[in-house]
Formats: structure tokens, sequence, C-alpha cells
């Protein structure tokens, strides 16, 4: 074994000296000014910061990355993008990239992300997120799809096999479902908010065929709204109490603790349902890609480069080789040895023996397949933020009960887009 894993370090360790040596070259150490990111926490980005020398051999400068929370970066960044421009690269979401690229704040990153690092190998669910308008703004740092994960014993025991289709879903979490013995069938998100239970509602609306907009024109007042939304409120009755008005901690600590057969959520929940700091079902556990016709929810956040802050082309070339170097094959295998699974990004580690061994074959493959279906389900635009907000404020309410007319709904919402565009 430990061979094996001698020569698995070794193979990786060549693969990078022979990109990094090429990039070296075309470089020529040529970046004077440190790399200035903008970034907020992760495991990832602080186990950089253990191989600044390794950078600075590689480009002739260091990097300093300043730390803020979700909220505070996204407010910072804005402001500095548009306004003096003091960061080379910028760490960007789905949320906001469409907003830093069509405002002009971020430069199309594989214009200046060195071939040799190989951005074909992220998962092809990030890489769809990372494009907005047939151009690549974003380099991943975390993101991911959905997977179907599932207790394998309660599905054994009921005599339910893993479900394939929508329907078979909506079959099994019913006979799944047995709350006298504190097990319920699914769990979902009821709580408001573009990225809560609106998140977990959009594969239902794009398996039924629903589109945001056909140009300047709101078209998601239709038919497939309407049935993603009942069956929305459907598997609701099965999903334990508390997630009526909670969000990813609420419906993924449900299944975690073993109060959940089954449920559709985002890859890292994965990570967690293997990792004894947070699960009680480890060993129980199986991995699959949504049933179908359900399309995985892409989400990502990465590394992008700044515009007015590299205003030449030197200063380019030296923040796409940062973010190339920082999102590289041998980083992520750092990151794959220390067990952040959140941070990896590469087929090439997700199909790897390394991976398999720490999370297991049948993880490994989940993950590819859903990362063929992973799709975009929210409306690639700045104002997005607001629009799906607010239909997460409409639908909480039908959850709670507090609302009962789907297409009064719908229409309001329609309303409020109608006014949203004309800004």
């Amino acid at each position: 074994m430990a061979s094996k894993k001698l020569a698995s370090s070794i193979a990786y360790a060549c693969l990078f000296l022979t990109a990094t040596s090429t990039v070296v070259a075309a470089q020529e150490k040529s970046c004077e000014k440190p790399i200035k990111v903008l970034a907020q926490p992760r495991d990832g980005l602080t186990l950089l910061e253990k191989y600044e020398d390794e950078f600075k051999n590689l480009s002739g400068t260091t990097f300093q990355i300043d730390y803020l929370n979700e909220n505070d970066r996204r407010a910072k960044s804005r402001a500095d993008a548009s306004t003096v421009g003091n960061y080379n690269v910028y760490y960007v979401d789905e949320a906001n990239v469409a907003l830093f690229s069509s405002s002009g704040w971020i430069v199309p990153l594989t214009d200046y992300y060195p071939e040799d690092y190989d951005y074909a190998d992220f998962d092809p669910g990030r890489q769809k997120v990372a494009t907005v308008a047939d151009k690549v703004w974003f380099a991943p740092l975390t993101g991911g799809g959905d997977l179907m994960v599932y207790r394998k014993d309660l599905l054994e025991a009921a005599g339910v096999q893993p479900p394939k289709t929508l329907d078979e879903l909506m079959a099994a979490v019913e006979k799944l479902n047995d709350p006298d013995k504190g097990v319920y069938g699914i769990a979902l998100r009821g709580a408001r908010g573009s990225g809560a239970n609106v998140w977990r509602w959009m594969p239902y609306f794009k398996a039924y065929g629903g589109a945001w907009f056909d140009g300047d024109k709101p078209v998601f007042d239709s038919e497939a709204a309407l049935k993603a939304t009942d069956t929305y409120l459907k598997l609701f009755k099965y999903s334990p109490p508390g997630t009526q008005t909670g969000s990813w901690d609420e419906s993924t600590g449900a299944f975690l603790a073993g109060q959940v057969a089954l449920l559709v959520e985002s890859t890292p929940l994965a990570g967690m349902a293997t990792d004894p700091k947070y699960s009680q079902v480890i060993g129980k556990v199986g991995f699959l890609p949504p049933p179908s016709p359900l399309p995985g929810g892409g989400y990502g956040h990465g590394l992008a480069i700044a515009a007015k802050a590299n205003a030449d082309e030197a200063s380019k070339r030296c923040a796409g080789l940062f973010i190339a170097w920082a999102t590289s094959k041998e980083n992520e295998k750092r990151r794959l040895d220390e067990h952040q699974f959140g941070e990896l990004n590469r087929t090439s580690i997700l199909s790897s023996k390394e991976f398999a061994d720490i999370y297991g074959a049948d993880l490994g493959k989940a993950m590819a397949d859903t990362g063929n279906v992973t799709a975009v389900n929210f409306w690639q635009d700045r104002r997005w933020p607001d629009l799906g907000d607010r239909w997460g404020i409409l639908l909480e309410e039908l959850v709670n009960g507090t609302r009962t007319d789907v297409k009064g709904s719908l229409d309001e919402l329609k309303a409020y887009a109608d006014e949203l565009i004309k800004k």
C-alpha cells in the first residue's frame, strides 16, 4: 500500500513539474508586483499560504490574500472593482459572476489561464457555472451539483429500490416516511432565499421544462412552474419538522442525524455523510445522481482576473498564472490529502484511486455521473438575486400555508419581474 501511494505521489509531482516548467519558461518569472487577492475564507486558500515560496519560484512574485465573510466580500469586491481597483484577483460566485462580467470588472479567464494547467480537467458542471455568455470567467475553488444521498439500510428494509425517476422518487418518499419511528421520507428547504428554498425548487422547475425568460420576456408563470411548485409542496408533507422554515443546515442536519431516508442536496453533503465529525449514519449511505429528469443545481465559487488592477497584458498574465497555480492539479491533490472534500473540483482527482480510498468508489462514480447532468438552473443575470429572493418570499409563504394560490403567486412574481427588467 505504501509503495502504491509513493508511486502515485511521484506521478502527481512529475505531472506538476512538467506543467510548471513549461509555464516558468513562458513567464520568465516576469511578475514583479505581489498578487493581491480578495476572497472569503476557504481551507483550500489557507493551504496555499504554506507554499508561497513555490509560487514565488514559479512567477518571481508573492501573493497576499485578504479574507472577508461572504456578504462583506461581495460588497467590497463590487466597490473595489467599480472604483479604485486595488485587487488583481477577485473571488466570485455563481450569484455575482454575471454582474462582474457584464460590468467589465473581470476579464475572460481562459485568455490568460496557461494551457498546461488543463482547465478542461475541471468538473463539467463547474465549468458550466463559470461560463456566462459563452466565455469562462473563473477557475473553481469549490462548487458542485446535486446528489441523491440515501439510507441503504432503510430502503432495503422497506423493499424500496433507489429511485431513478421522479415518479419513483415520489412513491419511495411516501413509502419510506415513518414519523412514528422518527424517520421522514425526504428533507427539503423551506426558508426564503434564491440560494435556499428556490435553489431546491429549481430542479423541479427545470425538470418540467421551465425557463425564466424568453429574451426580455418573463415566461416562468408557466405550467412547468405550477407543476414544480405542486410537486415541491407535496414532498414537503414528508419532510421533518423544522425544515419548513429551515435551509441547508436543517435539511442536511436531519439526514446526518439519521432522521431522513433520502434527499437530493448539494454535493458537499456527501463529504459530511462520510465524516464522523458530522454523521451518525456512516456506512449506511448510498450516492446516486438525482432521479431523472431532475438536473443537478450547478453552483461554483472561484477566482477571476480583475480588469482595473490588471491594466496591461503582463499583469493579466500574472494574475492568470496565480489562479492557474492556485487551482492546479498539484494543489488539488494537497487539498485531497487534507481531506478538504468541498475544495475538490477536478475530474482527475475525483476519479483517482486516492479519492476512492478516502471516500469510496461509489461516491466518485456518483460525482462523475452527476457532473454530466449538472445544469445552471438560475437566471444568469446580475438581477438574479433580486428576482430569486422575491420568489423565495412567496414560496416560503406557500410552504408554511400563509399563502395558498400558486398561480396568483407566480403572477405576482411576473409583475415584479416586469418592473425589474426595466432597471
